[in-house]
Parts: C-alpha cells; structure tokens; sequence
C-alpha cells in the first residue's frame, strides 16, 4: 500500500494542518470535556481524579463525592483517609486524596476561594499539574493557555506527524506552534473522541478514518 506523500515546505504543512482540523471539526463540532462536572472546582477535582484512570470511572464516582463534599470547604476539612476511601475505585487514592484537600485549601488561603484564571497561578495548586491546569483553563473558563496532552492526544499527535517527542511538554510545544490558537481547547477534545472511535490504539478503523488521504503513519491499516 502506498502512503500519502510527506509535506516538504511550510505551507504545504500548514495546509495539512489544515485538513486535520476541517476533519475534526467536520466529525466533532461540538466536543467537550467527557468529565462531568458543575464549576471550575468540580472540574478540577475530577482531572485529578482521571490520572491513571477512565472518565467513565470518573464519571460514576463524582456524583456521589460531590453529595459528600458539596463545596470546597467541605474538601479543605475533609479526612484525608476517608476521602481516600471515598475515591478508592480511581486509583492512585491516597496521593489523589492529599492533592485535592491540598488544593481545596490553597484555593481557600491564596486564592479567596476562586479557582484562579491564570496558569502559573493554577499551577501552584497542588494536583494541577500542566495537563490539569489547561483542561481547567479551557474548559471552565475558555482560555487557551496550551494545548492538553493525554494518551490519545500523544498517540495520534505522533501518528499525524504533528509531533514526533515522546514527552508531553515537549509534545504540547510542537502542537502550539503547529496550530492556531483558537483551536488549542477543541483539539484535544476532538482528538479524544477520535482516539476513541477511530484511530483506536492497537488496531485503528484506517478504513472510515476521514484523515486517510494525508496520514502517513506507518501503523495505519490497508485500506
């Protein structure tokens, strides 16, 4: 099977760039964020939760916690030990745990209780690691601060050729600099849902993956 051949100049790059993104937004116009949540604070506790583990799981398990613990007072004074119980099932729960009352309170002493809208900022909360703190920016509030990069984002980034880094600030860099700015928050949605449904990890569905005329992945099945 022949591939599609590799863009050689600039604006033959940032033509394809631009496929890429019709693609999405042809498939995917209206993806958001697959945590559910209420408010930026709801927001930021399941990130925290999702390392290491499904949104679906997720999604079962914040109900309940946000029941539990209806505002972020209500987390800052929680029992570490039994929020930890409370989160069991997403892994990781004693280091989850002590992120989310450690962000309950820093939110609560240095920031009023507002989630703050600035990523170094959100940043020197605890939990809200790079990856978190864009997914809140994004979402919560609709600024572009970066570009979030999970395993789906990895995987298919590197599959498209828009990167070709193993680390995911490495990645992130190559990814602003190769799309435009008011596509950083939908991207990562989009390509979430189509790692999902198509460009699937161990056997992509290549056959009605609408990126197949200009994928040039050296894993992408016959078609």
């Amino acid at each position: 099977m022949s591939l599609p051949k590799r863009p050689k100049s600039a604006a033959e790059r940032k033509a394809r760039v631009i496929r890429i993104l019709s693609a999405l937004n042809e498939r995917y116009p209206g993806a958001t964020c697959a945590l559910h949540h209420n408010n930026a604070w709801q927001l930021l506790v399941a990130t925290i939760l999702s390392a290491q583990c499904t949104d679906e799981r997720v999604n079962k398990v914040t109900p309940g916690l946000f029941r539990k613990y209806p505002a972020i007072e209500d987390f800052a004074a929680a029992s570490q030990q039994e929020l930890a119980r409370d989160i069991h099932s997403t892994g990781f729960f004693n280091n989850k745990a002590k992120s989310i009352i450690g962000a309950a309170r820093t939110i609560l002493n240095d920031f009023h209780g507002e989630i703050p809208r600035d990523l170094e900022a959100l940043l020197r909360v605890p939990g809200a690691a790079r990856k978190t703190a864009n997914v809140v920016l994004g979402t919560a509030f609709g600024i572009a601060s970066g570009v979030v990069v999970d395993t789906h984002v990895t995987r298919i980034s590197r599959r498209l050729d828009l990167t070709r880094e193993s680390s995911p600030v490495k990645i992130e860099r190559d990814l602003m600099k190769a799309l435009p700015r008011e596509n950083w928050i939908l991207f990562s949605h989009q390509i979430i849902h189509f790692g999902r449904e198509i460009c699937i990890a161990r056997k992509p569905k290549c056959p009605i993956c609408p990126m197949t005329g200009f994928c040039y992945s050296e894993d992408r099945v016959p078609v």
